[in-house]
């Protein structure tokens, strides 16, 4: 660790520079499949190495690689913005009751009451679509009713008064709930108003409710608890969603339980800050969904727990480091969806697919993936390894607010593997980087790392930190965890554990300051910078995509890496050789073989 809190001034990437990106990849307009890729290298010299099958670093997905590939044009779907994978089997949520929770379905400090103008619409809105009389706007969904008005039950039973109901909020409801009561199911009734005591005139209905069978049972059980702003054991939560889950089908947003029941115990549970016994029930009541994981026969197994929802603004670099790590022995695992909520962005899924690759990969093919030396590390998508927990994506898009389930989804082992482990996870929200780190020493691992990338992501950045930037902890914030015995991952619990904490400041390892590359949901513009970077092409994209195999490497204890400057210089030398990009279609090449 003396190497990375204590840098060597001296130490420079000799090749990095800061300029910016040149615009040497495009997309061809004849063909929505058809990425180019540059035809000459860092040096100027075109590129001549070959891939596995004789395929020629010439192109990415153009005419002469989808033939080598075995791909026909309606193999491919390749939209360029992150939002356009959103299923169309999902149903739309209401904008205005949406726009409500964002508002008031979080935490007890960031909680915005309504104004009298927007909650006197709010509920006017719900009514009027309760009754059927909503016109020109999709109507209030369940799952909506269901996590609106737990966060409004919770705000009043358990929040501080600066976030408890306003005046105005208070005055919408003495005139709409007379009607309310009328009007929404019971199980709604039940969440707004548990113990019937609504402003004097309350429903009847909420002291004696208790479902319609026997897993609608326990829910409500929970779902009392946690109205009143009360916590739940690790059995309780975990049988919960195990009674609840996997919803019905994939255009459903019920599971035969009512999903206004289950929104309002998602979102309510968050809004209560989970403890950490929730969160381990999260994370882990669904490990043997598919049975045990396939045990990889690898040195090293690096899990990167990106956010599922993806990037909106800036360039995200994890996949691109995957390659380059690959070509030094350093396996890695990346998992996520094709489309969150509630940032839909681009995610590694949709950038995967985008250039051709299999992206709905068994676990044992993502293993035969990271074993092979061509490939060197694999994605899963949610849908193939935990499909209970992908079948919420649509009610989390009508939830709003992230679930507990955002937090924990990062901190998964699909894979294992026979040698060392790791888990590396991104985090915005300043409280939630000991809770993922108890999760990663929970799950057995040698080594943790949580980072503050930019947009709550992994990737650090160059980007000198702003004199105005916002409280809490800075972008390029790392803390974490390495174990100090060299047994493998399967037999790491109770070992002893060498913790850090820092700031990574690029500057000390030789970077120029520079803007991260925008992407504004751009699949093909986050493609294209990765592989101008993986091509050598040096700038912004190529220098972030250094600096976090480079740091990740050194922080996780990995071999070789003990001194941070051969940690970077070795990243630097797996992407000028042409080595990681080789690694990134072969991926593609081999992916595409699996049935």
């Amino acid at each position: 660790m003396r190497a990375l809190l204590n840098p060597e001034s001296s130490f420079s990437l000799s090749s990095t520079s800061s300029f910016q990106i040149k615009r040497s990849l495009h997309l061809d307009p004849s063909s929505s499949s058809c990425l180019r890729f540059p035809l000459t290298g860092c040096n100027g010299r075109p590129w001549r190495r070959k891939l596995a099958g004789s395929l020629k670093i010439k192109a990415v997905l153009d005419s002469a690689m989808m033939e080598q590939l075995g791909l026909k044009d309606s193999d491919i779907k390749n939209p360029a913005i992150s939002s356009t994978y959103r299923r169309s089997s999902i149903p739309k949520a209401n904008l205005t009751v949406l726009d409500a929770q964002a508002r008031v379905c979080t935490g007890p400090t960031q909680t915005r009451p309504l104004t009298e103008e927007q909650a006197f619409k709010v509920f006017d809105t719900i009514l009027r679509s309760a009754r059927g009389e909503l016109k020109d706007e999709e109507p209030v969904s369940k799952a909506q009713l269901g996590a609106f008005f737990a966060g409004m039950t919770i705000r009043a039973n358990a929040f501080p008064e600066e976030t408890q109901w306003s005046e105005g909020e208070k005055r919408a409801m003495d005139v709409f709930w007379p009607l309310l009561v009328r009007a929404l199911p019971p199980d709604v009734l039940f969440i707004a108003d548990p113990e019937g005591s609504l402003l004097g005139t309350g429903s009847s209905v909420g002291p004696t409710f208790v479902g319609n069978e026997a897993r609608e049972m326990r829910l409500v059980g929970a779902l009392r608890e946690v109205l009143a702003g009360g916590h739940l054991g690790y059995e309780e939560v975990k049988g919960v969603l195990r009674d609840v889950l996997p919803l019905a089908t994939e255009g459903s947003l019920t599971s035969g339980v009512s999903e206004s029941l289950l929104s309002a115990f998602l979102i309510g549970q968050r809004m209560n800050r989970e403890t950490d016994r929730e969160l381990k029930a999260y994370c882990l009541a669904f490990d043997d969904e598919l049975g045990a994981p396939p045990v990889a026969d690898v040195k090293s197994l690096t899990h990167y727990g990106e956010p599922y929802d993806g990037n909106t603004r800036f360039f995200r670099s994890t996949l691109f480091v995957a390659a380059v790590r690959a070509c030094y022995g350093e396996s890695s695992v990346l998992h996520g969806v094709e489309w969150m909520p509630p940032k839909a962005g681009v995610t590694e899924e949709q950038m995967l697919k985008f250039m051709g690759a299999n992206t709905s990969l068994s676990v044992q093919q993502a293993k035969e993936l990271i074993e092979d030396e061509k490939a060197g590390f694999a994605y899963l998508s949610l849908r193939e390894a935990r499909p209970s927990l992908y079948s919420l994506v649509g009610m989390r898009e009508h939830i709003k607010k992230r679930p507990p389930l955002a937090t924990t989804e990062k901190v998964q082992q699909f894979v294992r593997a026979t040698g060392k482990e790791a888990i590396v996870a991104g985090f915005y929200h300043e409280g939630y980087e000991e809770p993922l780190l108890m999760l990663m020493r929970r799950r057995g691992v040698h080594s943790g790392l949580v980072i503050k990338g930019e947009e709550g992501a992994l990737s650090m950045t160059t980007r000198v930190r702003a004199a105005s930037a916002s409280k809490g902890f800075p972008v390029n914030y790392c803390s974490g965890f390495r174990s100090l015995s060299s047994g493998t991952a399967l037999e790491a619990d109770g070992v002893s554990r060498q913790s850090f904490n820092l700031e990574v400041d690029a500057r000390d390892y030789g970077f120029e300051p520079t803007e991260t590359p925008r992407t504004d949901r751009s699949v093909s513009k986050n493609i294209e910078l990765g592989l101008a970077a993986l091509s050598g092409e040096k700038g912004a994209a190529y220098d972030r995509i250094v600096l976090n195999a480079g740091i990740v490497d050194h922080l996780l204890g990995c071999e070789g890496a003990d001194d941070v400057a051969v940690a970077m210089e070795r990243a630097k030398e797996a992407i000028d050789s042409g080595k990681a990009l080789k690694k990134l279609l072969n991926y593609i090449e081999i992916s595409r073989k699996m049935k």
